[in-house]
């Protein structure tokens, strides 16, 4: 890391002062071209260090630039206001992963900052400009990062397309939000943004592993089932397209996936569960796993934000009446494949396993109550 004890140079001067760096580095890489091709990004930031220091003889910075051991933002450190992050590639392109758009690791003191960046690949060549003005997207690692992009035309930056300046975002206190409110209205369908959080059970991490359904217990494959029941009702139902949000959740989410998908609900058989009245009707084997799962079935119910609910079934939820919104969707899809009394068995079984009566009539009094 490269910090400057200089504490308060004008913009202009720091702006001559990267212009001069630029062509000290790309006069210097003409001559000694294979040097540059084998630098490690660490090593260019001592390059970079050293044409500074170069290029600063004679103007305020002079003498006032060191080297730092460490992992901090931005690379290159103008003490109490400038910033310069090194960045390179080995190809020969324009455009590498950045930082991330977290920035735990920013000095506080800096709020400007440049990105020099070596192109290390046919030609060496290095450009420096404005770190905001060369970030073009957002792009996931372990954690959402910038794409950098030297050649990025004005007005086509990631914060252009979100509405939002780069030092709005950074200031934030969970940047990803806007971020990935963005991504996901562009979303076409049958795709995910499997980093963002909010569509997922709260304080849910994504795993850094992916498993085959087909390797896991039989008791974790029922609990998946029965988390699938919850937060997509319409796997009861009949729809085309029923699987794939489902689908794409339990990868995204689980880090599991499944090629036989269908084949975790469609067999099973039946089961016979009680009604109100005690008397036994022969019902899905997806009620018979909502039985013995209840408890997990009102766990996820009340760790999952109204938000994400609201995303995966396609009404407005109501944080006092979740597990009687999730009823009514289970028995109206259940009743599309069955006959005119599919509803009423379904909800008298689902009021038989929760122990609790009148869903049908809450829900007309919640419908009252909207109006």
């Amino acid at each position: 890391m490269i910090v400057s004890e200089n504490t308060a140079p004008e913009l202009i001067e720091f702006q001559k002062l990267m212009k001069k760096t630029d062509e000290f580095l790309n006069k210097d890489a003409k001559e000694h071209e294979s040097y540059y091709k084998k630098r490690t990004a660490q090593l260019l930031e001592e390059d970079v260090c050293y044409a500074l220091n170069e290029c600063a003889k004679g103007t305020k910075f002079e003498k006032t630039i060191q080297l730092i051991s460490g992992a901090q933002f931005p690379d290159i450190q103008i003490k109490n206001f400038y910033g310069v992050e090194v960045k390179s590639t080995i190809k020969d392109h324009w455009t590498s992963t950045g930082s991330s758009i977290l920035e735990s690791t920013r000095d506080t003191n800096i709020h400007r900052i440049y990105m020099t960046f070596g192109k290390l690949g046919a030609k060496v060549e290095f450009r420096s400009r404005p770190y905001e003005d060369c970030l073009s997207e957002i792009a996931v690692t372990h954690y959402p990062r910038y794409k950098i992009d030297m050649e990025l035309k004005k007005g086509e930056t990631i914060f252009d397309k979100i509405g939002l300046s780069y030092d709005e975002l950074r200031k934030l206190k969970n940047p990803v939000e806007p971020v990935s409110k963005y991504y996901k209205s562009k979303l076409k369908p049958g795709e995910s943004l499997w980093w963002a959080s909010d569509s997922a059970i709260e304080d849910q991490t994504v795993p850094m592993t992916v498993r085959l359904f087909s390797t896991l217990l039989s008791d974790e494959q029922e609990k998946l089932r029965v988390v699938l029941y919850t937060m997509f009702p319409q796997i009861l139902g009949k729809r085309n397209d029923k699987y794939n949000k489902p689908a794409l959740f339990l990868m995204t989410r689980y880090g599991v996936v499944n090629p036989s998908f269908r084949d975790m609900f469609s067999a099973g058989g039946q089961e016979e569960l009680p009604l109100n009245t005690g008397v036994l009707v022969r019902m899905p084997a997806a009620f018979g796993r909502i039985s013995r799962y209840k408890e997990l079935i009102e766990e996820t119910l009340n760790n999952t934000s109204n938000k994400a609910l609201s995303e995966n079934w396609g009404i407005k939820v109501n944080n006092k009446s979740k597990l009687f919104q999730w009823m009514e969707l289970c028995a109206t899809e259940y009743a599309s494949t069955n006959d005119n009394l599919g509803y009423d068995t379904a909800i008298e079984v689902l009021e038989k396993i929760f122990s609790v009566y009148n869903v049908r009539k809450k829900k007309e009094l919640r419908v009252a109550g909207q109006k």
